[in-house]
């Protein structure tokens, strides 16, 4: 045995007037400061490391006023983290990241949904059937892992999946190797196993791209095109907007300025809402805080 190798207008809070970037806040004094809000963030209960509780008290020592939990496919959660988070201070606004795809394109895209209550019942009848394969998946992907000898703790991989929504390929590579995420140990054991080829490399089937934009905006929340620089999905602006595009994020740890001025340009022209989010998954992405390179509002 190895050691990891083989041996639209919402109805829902007007996020609208409160997300980050260009957006308008509640009015304040001149010498008010607006607080930092950080509208994309993992925990948990999808492929994050840390709780509810322990984002927002972290939120809160490091003055970030409002935060936003955008679990993959999943609102579950998100009434308790708002009670939470009156309790500490910090605003918490619901919301959700949609794994999506352009099948016109042939290519991944991440829609956050902002302004979302818990139980969204258009989310939840389109998003139910992606963590139901999501979690087939990594199950025949931790199968796959045993059946090759590779000394994977496959209780901590199950124990991590039952505290989420379902089984995630994080939950896996924990349970497989201490290396931080960070690590160039991490990521090419992570390489070899599930991408190029490797014996986990196997994805599943994601919901429509702009299905994703309607649900969100039947459930009264603002669409939003997640991290456009990071995968490359600029040119879908144009026919979200047709469809209830509200929101793009602007501001990402995988930005360049370059992304920022295209983002603000296509705000501007299609008249969306511009945000900023770390995008922070704790110990299982490379993020090191909440409110990473979060602007002020």
């Amino acid at each position: 045995m190895r050691n990891g190798q083989a041996s639209s207008k919402q109805k829902g809070t007007d996020v609208s007037r409160e997300t980050s970037g260009d957006a308008a806040a509640t009015p304040k004094r001149a010498d008010a400061v607006a607080p930092v809000a950080d509208l994309h963030v993992h925990t948990t209960l999808s492929d994050g490391s840390d709780t509810f509780e322990e984002v927002l008290a972290q939120a809160r020592e490091r003055g970030i006023g409002r935060v936003a939990f955008t679990n993959h496919d999943t609102t579950a959660g998100l009434t308790a983290a708002r009670e939470l988070g009156e309790r500490l201070g910090v605003q918490v606004v619901g919301g959700i990241e949609v794994s999506a795809y352009d099948f016109e394109r042939g290519r991944k895209v991440h829609i956050l949904g902002l302004g979302i209550e818990e139980g969204a019942p258009a989310l939840a009848a389109l998003c139910g059937p992606t963590l139901e394969r999501r979690h087939a998946n990594s199950l025949w992907q931790l199968d796959r892992l045993v059946e090759a000898g590779y000394e994977v703790d496959v209780e901590r991989a199950l124990e991590l999946g039952r505290a989420s929504t379902c089984l995630y390929k994080q939950h896996l590579m924990a349970a497989l190797t201490s290396e931080p995420y960070p690590s160039a140990g991490y990521r090419t054991l992570y390489r070899s196993l599930f991408k190029d080829g490797g014996i986990c490399d196997r994805d599943i089937a994601y919901v429509d791209v702009r299905d994703a934009v309607r649900a969100i905006a039947e459930d009264g929340g603002m669409p939003v095109l997640a991290h456009p620089g990071q995968q490359d999905s600029y040119d879908l602006v144009p026919s979200l907007a047709a469809c209830g595009l509200a929101g793009i994020e602007r501001h990402h740890p995988d930005h360049t300025p370059a992304d920022h001025a295209r983002c603000t340009q296509l705000a501007e022209r299609y008249n969306l809402v511009c945000t900023s989010g770390s995008d922070y998954h704790g110990r299982f992405g490379s993020i090191p805080h909440v409110g990473y390179r979060v602007p002020q509002a």
